[in-house]
Formats: C-alpha cells, structure tokens, sequence
C-alpha cells in the first residue's frame, strides 16, 4: 500500500512539475532592439528584475538587444533587410515609408485601441498622423520633446576662463559661433567643435522632410507656399554650409571627421536637440562637466520631429498584442520606464524617501533615454528642484507648426528613385556636413547625380500631393 501511496505521490509531483514548466514555456517573449552604448555589463541582473515585475502586467517577458552607436546604421539595416526576428525597434524618419516599402513593419492602425488604450489616449493625434504611410500606422510615436528646439550647448569652465560668457549667451546662429570657437580652439591647441561624420546635421532643420527619408529636399516648416526645395542650395543652408567648411579648415572641426563613427565624450562645444535643463541633467552629467545651452533657432513641431524617435512592431512578431503591451506599459508606467531609462534599481539608481531618483555615478547606464517611451512619466532626479519634463512641455505647445504637419506623403510611385537618391546623400553628407569638401561644388555634384536618378520626380509628386493636402 505504501509503494502505491508512493508512486502516485511522484506522479503528481511529477505532473505538477511539468504543469510549471508548461507554464513557464508559455509566457512569450517581446524581443526588442534600440541604441546606446551597447548591452550594459548587468544586463541579465537587470532583465531579471525587471521581467519579475513585466510578466507580471502583461503576460509576457522582455529580452532587449542594445546596439552601439557605431554599429547602429549598418546592423540596422541588416536586421531589416533579411527579417531577423525581434517584436519591437527603433526607428526614425528615415526609416519608416523605405521599411514599410520593403514590408518589415506591421499595420498597427487596427491594433492599438485594444491592446495600448493608455497610448491612445497620452499621444496627440497629429502625432500618430506623423507616422502613417497611405493612410495606416506603422510606427509608435515617442512623445517627448516632440518638438524640435537646437541649442549651442558649451562648457562653463571654458567660457569663464577665456571670458567669452556673454558672447556664448548672444550666440543663437553658426555665424555668431565662429569667433567664440576659434578663441577656444587657439587657447587649446584641439577642435573646439568635434564630430563625428554626421556633421552638422542640424543645419536643415527649419526644412520639414515630409517623412520621405530623402534629407536632401524639403519644405521651409513657415512657408505658407510649402515649395518643395533642393534644401543645401537655399541661400542661407549654402552660407552656413560655408561657414562651416572654414571651420573645418581652421581646425575648429577634427580632421578626421568624415570617417569617424563615434565623437570624443568632451566637447568644449556641440549642437544638439533637447531643452536647456538638459544641460544640467542630462548633457553636463554624460561628461562630467558642468555645462550651459543657448538656441539655436526656433522651437518647430513636424513630421520630422515627431518622427526622431518611433518604435515599430514587426510584420514577423509572434506576439503583436504583447508588442505592443509592452509599448503601452513602458508609456505608462513610470516603474518600467524608469528600468529602461535609468537601469537597475539597488545599483544604477535608488528611490530616494520622497520619490526621486538618486543616480549611483560610478555605474553609468548605456541605453538611449530617447528611445524608448515618453518623458513625462520618467521620475525625475534628487540632484536638482525642478522638473525638466515641465520645460520640455512648454517647448512643445510653445512649437511653431510646420505648414505641413500631418502631412501623410505617399511615397509608392517614387520609392525607387528615393532609395537610389538616398544612396547618394548618404555617400556625400559626411563631407558636406563637416566642411570637409567646398559645399558649393559638393552640393552641385550630389544634385546632379540625384537628377540623374529621378529627383525631379519626386520633388513634382511630393508637390502634387503637398498642393492637395493644403487644397491648392
């Protein structure tokens, strides 16, 4: 009696144990893939954590593939280009009507009601409008600082030693930069504005690229005519151009420039795209200096700007509903969003007793903030008494709209003169935006080889469609 009381113990032992591993093997994983620095060395410590609390809400885990910066473009490219599996990517303008072309993202427009309600109702709807291609969404806008504000961002310890303070303060275009620059690089014998090979890139920012992925055309974001333009042979895009080229040749810019994947960590000066706080909470902590941000230019919301940060769900996912649950929850969810933008909790960070994040210095944390979900529901750090996502709120309904915001172009009768187009500004844009070539000759050649490949076609159909979309 005792053998038989034993074995039918070991067999619901044995049943129970195959139940639990049954159970495990059924909770599906989300796989995404975004940017940074590249995996963080506590990786497993921290998808432990952090799936203890995911599985949790959503029923389902995450794995996360961090790609470097460097590495960014070309892997990229390959995950799209040969369907390698993953649930969730990050993505921008220049991805998204090219990868919908090739068929690599899905169709969410049906989706997100039922299964991401919480962004529904935290994203504008010119926002989503931003990320359709004929009519459908493909893309899950980041809403952050949407709109686009360019800030000189300097080094106060530089400024204050060779007293240009107030000259940095009055610098708002890359005219006025050229004097405070070239005083630092001659006080310090180095690039006084280093960069990698994409260059200057804000410098066509005012243009409203209408989601072509195309830089090289594009519409003024306040022309009431919305004219479709050849944007580096706008008078004002040429003399920056040039300006630029003489800072390249005095030294102001690294020679090595035009093949250099990844920047130095300090830059006595940079441009980039953000809010000023972020000079104190963001810019100045990343090198470890204190740092001050003026404008550069005005605060614009458009296409482009709503579309420098999307995550996209694969056409190939597995779990599309848990796709986009995930996107949902990291939008929503200040716990989660926290995880991804600060790391693991009890070694990147700590909650201080009145809700802040202390930041533990000494363990720096390698994914892109700007990736991944909004900023509003990010939990703002002890070391300052305001909140940063307040300014980066008023930024945004402060915005000038672009003339073509929601503007949906379509792009299917030109997406092979695009991509040949595209090729083209990719092989001249880090000569051209780092000064390293006279712009006059380069920006004339490069259009030439664009004509060649059907540049007027798509220049005269995005201006048919622009003219009916504005009811011209």
């Amino acid at each position: 009696m005792k053998k038989i009381l034993s074995l039918v113990l070991a067999l619901c032992l044995a049943l129970c144990m195959l139940s639990f591993v049954s159970a495990e093997e059924e909770v599906p994983t989300v796989k995404i893939i975004t940017l940074g620095n590249g995996q963080p060395e506590n990786y497993e410590a921290w998808i432990t954590k952090l799936n203890e609390y995911v599985v949790e809400k959503i029923g389902a885990k995450l794995e996360v593939e961090c790609i470097g910066w460097g590495d960014w473009g070309s892997r990229r490219s390959v995950i799209i280009n040969t369907n390698e599996a993953y649930d969730v990517i990050f993505g921008d303008s220049g991805n998204l009507r090219q990868d919908v072309a090739v068929g690599a993202y899905l169709d969410i427009t049906d989706l997100l009601a039922e299964n991401a309600p919480g962004l529904v109702d935290l994203i504008p709807g010119g926002y989503w409008d931003a990320c359709r291609v004929n009519g459908r969404i493909y893309g899950v806008p980041t809403y952050k600082d949407s709109s686009i504000t360019q800030y000189f961002v300097w080094d106060v310890e530089v400024l204050k030693e060779l007293g240009l303070e107030e000259e940095a303060a009055n610098c708002h275009t890359i005219e006025d930069a050229t004097p405070i620059l070239q005083k630092i690089k001659d006080a310090k014998g180095e690039a006084s504005f280093p960069v990698t090979k994409d260059g200057v890139s804000q410098i066509p920012f005012i243009f409203d690229a209408f989601g072509a992925g195309l830089r090289g055309i594009g519409v003024r974001y306040n022309d009431k005519d919305a004219k479709v333009v050849k944007i580096f042979e706008e008078e004002d895009i040429m003399e920056q151009l040039k300006e630029v080229r003489g800072w390249y040749e005095s030294g102001i810019i690294n020679a090595d420039a035009p093949n250099l994947a990844e920047g130095p960590t300090y830059k006595a000066c940079f441009l980039a795209q953000g809010w000023s706080l972020a000079a104190k909470t963001v810019w100045g902590p990343n090198m470890g200096k204190e740092l001050v941000a003026y404008t550069f230019g005005p605060t614009i919301l458009s296409n482009d700007s709503v579309l420098g940060s999307v995550n996209f769900v694969s056409v190939n996912s597995k779990h599309p509903d848990k796709a986009l649950a995930y996107l949902n929850l990291i939008n929503t969810d200040s716990k989660v969003r926290d995880a991804f933008y600060y790391g693991l909790e009890g070694e990147n960070f700590t909650y201080t007793e009145n809700g802040r994040v202390h930041k533990n210095a000494d363990k720096g944390w390698g994914l892109a903030g700007y990736t991944q979900a909004t900023f509003f529901n990010v939990t703002p750090t002890d070391d300052v008494e305001f909140n940063q996502w307040d300014e980066v709120h008023e930024l945004n309904d402060a915005a000038e709209p672009s003339v073509l915001l929601g503007f949906a172009f379509d792009s299917s009768k030109v997406d092979d003169q695009i991509a040949n187009c595209k090729t083209i500004w990719d092989r001249y844009h880090p000569e051209l935006l780092t000064g390293s070539v006279d712009p006059e000759t380069a920006v004339a050649a490069m259009y030439a080889e664009m004509e060649a490949e059907g540049l007027s076609d798509i220049i005269a159909e995005a201006q048919a469609q622009i003219d009916a979309f504005l009811g011209k």
